[in-house]
Order: structure tokens, then C-alpha cells, then sequence
């Protein structure tokens, strides 16, 4: 049997850069430049000082021009991430009980985030199987949060987004969405997510568009009398960011790397671009595996399959094999889910790779499945 990693490919068919991962995600060198220049002014000094508060700035107003957000919207900002703003949630969102749109690892845990939460109402949660994502319907009127997801970063799995027929305030998770897909700030009131994937950046700080129906919700939940801790109280956050910086220090490379990432993003024709660009991406793996003779895409509703994750199961082949003998070659992290359990690739399609890549790692991993026949 062959090693696979004793398979060498050819130079001709390799990536011009072999980083597909899901997050962390290709970081382009650009950002990384960027990184070096800001050393003298930025890096080691207070974030309480002019130099980092323009810093910060420049990354709500580049949010807000990518998005295309009105006038009376907010970027909020705070660290740890996406994780932790589902604890954020818990106490700065919800005001009684919340109800969720499952389909995945990282859409049942904000559920689960809410359900241990012991001064709000069991969530309502509405379910699906792995690889599909409910229709979204008319929510429950005892719910005053309804959250979704726009991209399903464990399956590969997006959801167009509309507001369900309610009053509740519509939160989504865009961890692996936000800067790659597209979305209409009339259907969502919080959009939420961390920079390590479309943006190119760290991880470690968590980001959200808050509409004034969300900034309302915030402010009263704020300065009512539930007990909150001071790093995941969200009025603290959102006085802190309306004056460009966060409640605690802040990683300042992540924040130099997401603002290089998104005047990039900006300048090259903005979310619109961002969005096609993820698409000749998705349309050069998605018609390779419908072409393949051993490879389909695990999603199988077109209009449900991420243009920025895509999911791939193999049938003949061990997906261990291939990604030991792509990574052999520098080409890494086309791992899938692990919690998911399948024989499947996961490929990262965000803005930073290239299309030509992608096209490129379909080539690759042809020859090294016949290599391994």
C-alpha cells in the first residue's frame, strides 16, 4: 500500500498557497506587512491611546461600509470570541427566552448556552439533520430572541436569511459568513461573528452590527437589575466601542490584520465582490465533485451549500489518506469536522483564497486518489 505521504505532486498542479482551513484561515501576506509596519506605533502600546482607538475605529467603520449598514447601527466589539458572545447573549440579549435554528455543532451551542443560563426560560429549539437547515417559520410569541446561523461552519451547510414573522429580535451567528456571503440588514438585528475566517485575522475578539431595535434591547436589559459579569455585560461594551476601544486590552494584531483585511475587502468592490468571489470558489468544487467518480458534495440541496465551507464526502478513498498526502505537499487543514464522523474533506472558500486555488486542489486531490488506487 502506498504511503500517502510518499506522494509527491507535481509542481505544475499545486496551489500558489496550500492553507484551506476553516478557521484559522489563509492570512495574505499583505495583512502580515501591515502587521510589521504597525510595529513601531501600534504594537506594545495602551489601547486607551489615540493610535489604537483610530485603530479601532477604522475596523467599525470598515464594518459598517462593507456591510452597508444605516447611519443608526452600531458595531460593538469585545474579546474571546464567538464562543463567548453566546455567554454575552445570555445576559445582554435575551430578555425571558429565545428560540433556535439548529443544524449543527456550532448552532446547538448557543442553544445549549441559553438553556443552562438559569435566569431565562427554556429555549425553543427547531432541529435538523446534519447537512440540511430548517425552513425558517413563524416563531413561538413567548420568545423575544430568535437566533440563526448564517453559515453552518461544521457541515458546510448556509441559510439564506429572512425575519421570521415575529417581534423578537433576529440574532445570528455569521462566525463563518460575515464577509463571504451575502445578507440584508432589514432581516437581522444582531449580526455577530469573530475575524479568524473571511477576515482573515485572529481569533480571540468577537464583533456585532447591532441594529437600534438590538441597541434599545441592549440598554434596557443593561440597566435593569440582572446580575452580569463586567466582561460579558454588552452595555459595557457598547459604551466602550461607540468610543473606539473595548472594556479589556485587546490583541492588537488581530486588530491590524482585520483592518488590513478589510480595506482589501473595501476596495476592491466590497461585499458584492467578496460574495462572487466566494462563489467561483464554491462553482469550481462543487462541479469537480458533481464530475468526480468518487467524490459528491455531502450537502445535497444546491441552494444550501456554503460558498465559503464547503463539505465533501469521498466513497472509495480513505479522507485520511488524502489530507496526509495534500499536507505532505503543503497543502493543509482540508480536515473535516472531526465531531461530524465522516469520510469528507472540508474545504475553506473565503475571500483571501484564491478561486485558481481551489480549482488547483481538485487537481491535486485526483492524483493523489489514483496515486493511492
Amino acid at each position: 500500500m502506498t504511503d500517502p505521504a510518499d506522494i509527491t505532486l507535481p509542481h505544475h498542479l499545486l496551489p500558489i498557497d496550500g492553507r484551506f482551513g476553516c478557521g484559522p484561515s489563509k492570512v495574505r501576506p499583505e495583512q502580515v506587512l501591515n502587521l510589521a509596519k504597525a510595529n513601531a506605533h501600534l504594537l506594545g502600546t495602551s489601547h486607551r491611546q489615540p493610535p489604537v482607538k483610530q485603530l479601532v475605529g477604522s475596523v467599525r467603520d470598515g464594518l459598517k461600509s462593507l456591510f452597508g449598514l444605516p447611519k443608526d447601527w452600531e458595531i460593538v466589539l469585545g474579546n474571546g470570541g464567538s464562543t463567548v458572545f453566546w455567554d454575552v447573549a445570555t445576559f445582554g440579549l435575551i430578555r425571558e427566552r429565545s428560540e433556535h435554528y439548529v443544524f449543527g455543532e456550532f448552532s446547538s451551542k448557543f442553544a445549549e448556552a441559553a438553556a443552562a443560563a438559569p435566569h431565562l426560560g427554556d429555549p425553543v429549539v427547531i432541529k435538523s439533520e446534519p447537512g440540511t437547515h430548517p425552513a425558517i417559520g413563524s416563531s413561538d410569541d413567548h420568545v423575544d430572541v430568535v437566533a440563526l446561523t448564517h453559515n453552518e461552519t461544521s457541515t458546510g451547510v448556509m441559510m439564506h436569511l429572512r425575519r421570521p414573522e415575529s417581534d423578537a429580535l433576529v440574532v445570528v451567528d455569521a462566525t463563518s459568513g460575515a464577509g463571504g456571503l451575502p445578507w440584508l440588514p432589514d432581516e437581522v438585528d444582531v449580526y455577530y461573528f469573530a475575524p479568524q475566517k473571511c477576515f482573515a485575522s485572529d481569533g480571540g475578539l468577537w464583533l456585532a452590527a447591532c441594529s437600534p431595535k438590538a441597541l434599545e434591547r441592549i440598554r434596557e436589559i443593561g440597566h435593569s437589575d440582572r446580575w452580569r459579569p463586567a466582561s460579558l455585560d454588552l452595555l459595557i461594551a457598547l459604551d466602550n466601542s461607540v468610543a473606539n476601544q473595548t472594556y479589556n486590552t485587546p490583541a492588537l494584531s488581530t486588530l491590524v490584520l482585520l483592518d488590513e483585511q478589510l480595506k482589501w475587502m473595501n476596495e476592491h468592490g466590497g461585499l458584492d465582490w467578496c460574495v462572487d468571489r466566494c462563489r467561483q470558489s464554491a462553482q469550481h468544487l462543487y462541479s469537480w465533485a458533481e464530475a468526480s467518480s468518487y467524490a459528491s458534495a455531502f450537502v445535497t440541496d444546491p441552494m444550501q451549500r456554503s460558498t465559503v465551507v464547503g463539505t465533501i464526502d469521498l466513497e472509495g478513498v480513505q479522507a485520511n489518506d488524502v489530507n496526509a498526502a495534500l499536507r505532505a505537499n503543503g497543502i493543509v487543514d482540508t480536515d473535516s469536522y472531526r465531531k461530524l464522523g465522516r469520510n469528507q474533506l472540508r474545504i475553506g472558500m473565503f475571500p483571501a483564497v484564491e478561486p485558481n486555488d481551489v480549482l488547483q486542489l481538485t487537481k491535486c486531490i485526483d492524483h493523489v486518489v489514483e496515486a493511492l488506487s
